[in-house]
């Protein structure tokens, strides 16, 4: 069973940069792809995106199963957007050119096609680099980061403790799995959907306890160890700036800029390729 969402010390260029950085440059990213729906900088970004993520060296077996459930989600919010608003690129871009009629009020536009389109690439654009800062950032450092930029060092820890826990879960649920196995559950696909949703509950239960079990005791520990008693601390894994770092952080602002331009020049968030 591959490790989902899990750190992995990696001697690549986006690795070495710090964890500060990447949260920074995250944002931006973030705020740069929110702000905008101009075609041409999302693909820009989409891009950019895919190239930071094949020189992370990050293999794709990693976020494949996060991906993949996203893009169902996607898939999904796509479907409710055209079922509830089947004209809302018409009323952005300001015209109608029908492709074909599908059923009752239901016509499909080249203009809500475009607008869904825009949506798709909004998600390809931020995904990879959400994904990538997941499994390319030290948790530890990460925290030390969040504290870095104004963060409670509580919630920090917090956080830091929730992606570390990530990888002890997936070996839970994989020992549990062969254990009910190993007792004639089965959870191959052999069985039917229907009876291995069912047969799920079987792992799902020992794994909540086992989980409060271990939530049980590094609370306890972290209280012998007074957590919380001082206002501040000091991070093991905190690290200063470097150049690279800054240099990381202009790239991203750079980006930000070109979606502000874009903005301005589009007299609005849309480009409007129908005029």
């Amino acid at each position: 069973m591959s490790k989902m969402l899990e750190y992995t010390n990696i001697n690549s260029p986006i690795h070495k940069l710090t964890g500060a950085s990447k949260l920074i440059a995250l944002i931006i990213w973030a705020l740069a792809s929110m702000i905008t729906y101009d075609t041409r900088v999302l693909i820009l970004m989409f891009i950019l995106s895919i190239f930071v993520f094949k020189i992370s060296k990050v293999e794709f077996k990693q976020v494949s199963f996060v991906l993949y459930f996203i893009l169902i989600f996607l898939l999904l919010n796509n479907l409710a957007i055209f079922i509830f608003s089947p004209y809302e690129g018409v009323q952005i871009y300001g015209g109608r050119t029908d492709l074909f009629k599908i059923a009752g009020p239901y016509t499909l536009t080249l203009e809500q096609l475009f607008y869904q389109f825009n949506i798709t690439l909004k998600y390809f654009s931020i995904i990879p680099m959400a994904l990538l800062f997941m499994v390319a950032t030290n948790p530890s450092e990460f925290a030390a980061s969040l504290n870095k930029i104004g963060v409670s060092y509580k919630v920090a820890y917090s956080v830091s403790i929730a992606l570390r826990y990530i990888p002890d879960v997936q070996r839970d649920y994989q020992d549990i799995s062969f254990a009910q196995q190993a007792r004639g559950i089965d959870m191959s696909k052999k069985e039917r959907v229907t009876k291995r949703i069912k047969n799920s509950a079987a792992i799902l239960m020992p794994l909540i306890f086992s989980s409060l079990d271990r939530i049980d005791t590094i609370s306890s520990a972290m209280e012998l160890r007074a957590f919380g008693k001082n206002k501040k601390r000091t991070w093991y894994s905190g690290r200063k700036f470097e150049k690279r770092d800054y240099i990381a952080i202009l790239i991203v602002s750079l980006i930000f800029i070109v979606a502000i331009v874009a903005t301005i020049v589009n007299h609005g968030r849309f480009y409007n390729p129908f005029i």
